[in-house]
């Protein structure tokens, strides 16, 4: 494939993902309240929950400093994926990094402006669209809004079982949005398929290149 359309199939992908993002959350900030669960099978619920944190809802620093770390990080992804389609990187380590970057922005859009177009979300109200500005959160304080949940195996450990016995397990509980998911399959798929090119990375990083 020519660096001519891998740069359209990463703008492709980028924008569609981007596009189905949005378009699910802002379905489920405007329809659902805080905290409603919508059962769609014993294993998959539609959830609304928001968090500051990272993906999956993984608070590790202040929000603050998070919105501006995603900022960032989406420029580097960014100017590095440029680079690899120069240097006539394989078409699918392009797709991976572009499916990271769409990721990271779909996330990035709800800190930006979330807050400055939306009213609160509160488990009695639904959220409403304001003018700009007027919203519940100062710019870059917005809140990610998340609601896949997939409870695949939801049980109780039998009551033998040391530590454990007779608590409730549920096996994988976070509940995500389609950006976290566009980022993890990027992510799972360069582990297992492009360990070469991340493996220059490091070496680059070694050698000060």
């Amino acid at each position: 494939m020519s660096k001519r359309n891998k740069a359209v199939l990463a703008i492709i992908i980028f924008i569609a993902v981007l596009f189905v993002d949005q378009i699910i959350k802002v379905w489920v900030k405007t329809n659902m309240h805080l905290h409603e669960s919508i059962h769609v099978f014993d294993w998959f619920y539609i959830s609304f929950i928001e968090n500051n944190g990272a993906a999956f809802g993984m608070e590790v620093f202040g929000k603050l400093f998070l919105s501006i770390f995603r900022i960032v990080a989406v420029i580097v992804v960014g100017y590095y994926i440029v680079q690899q389609i120069k240097s006539h990187a394989r078409t699918g380590y392009i797709v991976c990094l572009s499916l990271v970057l769409a990721g990271a922005a779909g996330n990035i859009v709800d800190s930006l402006v979330y807050g400055q177009i939306f009213t609160m979300s509160t488990p009695f109200e639904i959220a409403s669209t304001v003018d700009f500005g007027n919203g519940y959160a100062p710019m870059l304080m917005g809140k990610v809004v998340d609601m896949f949940y997939f409870p695949i195996i939801d049980t109780t450990w039998p009551t033998w079982m040391p530590m454990v016995g007779g608590e409730h397990f549920v096996f994988f509980s976070p509940v995500f949005n389609f950006a976290d998911a566009s980022i993890s399959c990027g992510i799972v798929a360069l582990l297992i398929f492009y360990r070469k090119e991340l493996s220059k990375i490091s070496l680059r990083k070694e050698l000060k290149i």
